[in-house]
């Protein structure tokens, strides 16, 4: 079956990982996305993971990530040649995402006016640090200073080690979906409009969407959040140590914690309300404590499972990565190993299937214009012209790998 953006024409000319997540999104699901690669300024996440020798060849495995199904066009925005191409790919482009600091597409005659004037069914997508309009528009920022100047970080950890950064880069992920989120939305009203529009979409933003509970608890009640580490406001949810290891409990609703009481054999726990196992929280916890110390980790997973309490052994990702689950929804999908190598690398590739069209890796990731040719030529470009543009410096292809 057809995936949801097939016919979709998308321009990226993102960098690191935010954006190009977006677009790699919009890729597993069908859209032609072409990435605007610089020739002699790569991507700093081409050049980012543990093996250097795929960092040398602007391959790096953090670029691998969110790399695939997608072709790669080298221009250089900063030539009148480069820019002419990239108005080519344009004309008939249904959607442009791009993070360039606000203001430095406008200044080259790309902003989204220019480009609307010529395309006005383009959804013309900007992703930025802070947005384009504020006292803090110029600035340009990164998933840990967000996660810093957010207060995410003050909450992470316990009163002890806060602050921390995540392990994983939760801003920069949840961005790259909230702008995919917000280009679908756009291209849904176009179909009722027939009009594209400007999305403006800031980092800073979307690391307090991550934080809505926390802002909504101060705004309403007062309540300043704190770094609580594993441990939660009812006894039934965080973490406890067993014979061998660290399990997370998450008897969240009352229906789990009389589950969970009566499993363990403590009827007498089982409270009628939350506010009830709010105020017995430490005589609670003192219970669990003593008794999940009497089994392993998986031990206890597995018989709170057969219980119908959700309960999970804290593991590495190896671990995780081996759960025969992953291989049953299709989350990971291999591609082409580069430069070369034998075999093939696993990916990511999205969290949900469809009934028709499901996300789905068709290609690997390019090489720093491994396309320009093919792209340009679509785009009306003879074979001339498009030798011209690689010789001035506008444009560059790939070496053959």
């Amino acid at each position: 079956m057809p995936r949801a953006y097939e016919g979709l024409k998308v321009i990226d000319a993102t960098h690191v990982l935010a954006g190009p997540f977006a677009a790699y999104q919009l890729a597993v699901l069908g859209a032609d996305v072409i990435k605007i690669d610089r020739p002699d300024d790569p991507d700093q996440v081409r050049q980012q993971g543990p093996d250097r020798e795929l960092n040398a060849a602007n391959m790096g495995t953090t670029y691998l990530a969110q790399g695939a199904n997608k072709r790669s066009v080298a221009l250089d925005l900063k030539t009148d040649g480069g820019q002419e191409a990239l108005r080519a790919l344009l004309k008939d482009a249904d959607v442009f995402v791009q993070n360039y600091r606000p203001g430095a597409l406008d200044a080259l005659g790309l902003g989204y006016e220019d480009v609307a004037r010529f395309n006005p069914g383009l959804v013309y997508c900007s992703v930025s640090a802070f947005g384009h309009k504020g006292p803090r528009a110029e600035e340009t920022g990164y998933d840990n200073v967000f996660q810093a100047i957010s207060g995410l970080m003050s909450l992470t950890g316990t009163p002890e080690s806060a602050p921390l950064k995540t392990g994983s880069p939760v801003v920069d992920y949840a961005t790259g979906y909230m702008t995919a989120f917000a280009i679908a939305s756009a291209l849904f009203q176009r179909t009722q409009t027939g009009r594209g529009q400007h999305i403006d979409l800031a980092m800073f933003d979307a690391t307090l969407m991550l934080m809505s509970t926390h802002i909504a608890a101060y705004s309403v009640a007062g309540k300043i959040p704190k770094p609580e580490g594993n441990r939660f406001a009812l006894a039934g949810i965080g973490a406890y140590d067993t014979a061998d290891g660290i399990l997370m409990l998450g008897a969240a609703n009352m229906r789990q914690q009389k589950r969970l009481w009566e499993a363990l054999e403590r009827p007498d726990m089982v409270k009628a309300t939350n506010a009830e196992r709010i105020e017995s929280h430490s005589a609670e916890e003192e219970v669990l404590k003593e008794i999940f110390l009497s089994r392993t980790a998986s031990e206890w997973q597995d018989f709170l499972r057969d219980h119908r309490v959700p309960a999970g052994r804290v593991r590495t990702m190896e671990e995780a990565l081996a759960d025969p689950q992953l291989a049953a929804r299709g989350v990971l999908q291999s591609t082409r190993a580069p430069l070369g190598r034998e075999g093939q690398h696993n990916v990511p590739v999205a969290p949900f299937l469809m009934s028709d069209g499901n996300p789905e890796i068709d290609r690997p990731a390019p090489y720093i214009g491994e396309h320009t040719d093919e792209v340009l030529a679509q785009a009306g470009f003879t074979q001339d012209q498009i030798d011209a543009l690689c010789v001035s410096g506008a444009a560059s292809r790939s070496i053959d790998r």
